[in-house]
């Protein structure tokens, strides 16, 4: 019976590519989403995956959805925690809504998705979670101190929560995507994503399903000796 995965934020961008190489591995796969019905719809239409609307930042949501996905589909063994809001402004414009909507969305989605989950991969032991992180989370960046502090959380969160997992047979890992052609980073202004892009070594942005393709080999079963690692898909752009 084949694994079953969820994956949030998973019917547009990177969790859309993550979704589709995913089922074409053979996994069976339920894409979370927040808000944007026609989308997932479509992305619904176009790929046989079954979608979930549901907030990730609320505990009892993700709880609810959990259960009712592990009813449709089976128990998830592999989640990939992907949901991201930006909510952009320096300290002097950033107001606390847009501060507790960013962490609560990118960082404490992680918390409730691997509660809902964490009994059941304990108990069967077996477990791969992946927990989308970002070039930002890494280096900082200028007027997103919320979100670089949530996606910093996730590499912290993903080592110690490792540590918890590794003789249950559960791996956690990371990616910290650089900068990668989707909906989010076309919102830039042209002249400040050049700016971007001049500075990436490869001379481009990254594409989603080279994301995916993290993902794919870090939740494969036969990955079980990597866990707490942090997966860079940056173009070069940062090396430490």
């Amino acid at each position: 019976m084949a694994r079953v995965a969820l994956v949030t934020g998973g019917t547009r961008g990177i969790g859309a590519a993550i979704c589709r190489m995913l089922k074409d591995k053979g996994y069976t796969v339920a894409a979370n989403y927040a808000g944007n019905d026609a989308a997932a719809k479509k992305f619904r239409e176009e790929t046989g995956i079954a979608v979930y609307k549901f907030d990730v930042g609320d505990f009892a949501a993700v709880q609810t959805a959990v259960a009712q996905i592990e009813k449709d589909l089976g128990p998830i063994e592999i989640v990939v925690n992907n949901a991201g809001i930006t909510r952009d402004g320096t300290m002097k414009r950033m107001n606390r809504e847009s501060w507790d909507a960013v962490v609560a969305t990118n960082l404490g989605s992680c918390f409730n998705v691997c509660k809902a989950v964490w009994d059941g991969m304990n108990t069967r032991g077996f477990g791969r979670i992946v927990n989308i992180g970002s070039i930002n989370g890494q280096a900082g960046q200028y007027g997103q101190v919320n979100y670089a502090a949530a996606k910093s959380g996730i590499h912290g969160f993903t080592k110690a929560l490792a540590q918890e997992g590794a003789a249950k047979g559960i791996t956690v890992n990371a990616i910290a995507p650089g900068y990668t052609d989707t909906d989010m980073v076309s919102a830039v202004p042209a002249p400040v994503l050049e700016k971007i892009v001049a500075k990436i070594p490869v001379g481009r942005l990254g594409k989603a399903e080279e994301i995916a393709r993290g993902v794919v080999f870090l939740v494969a079963d036969d990955a079980g000796f990597i866990t707490g690692s942090t997966l860079s898909i940056n173009g070069g752009q940062h090396m430490y």
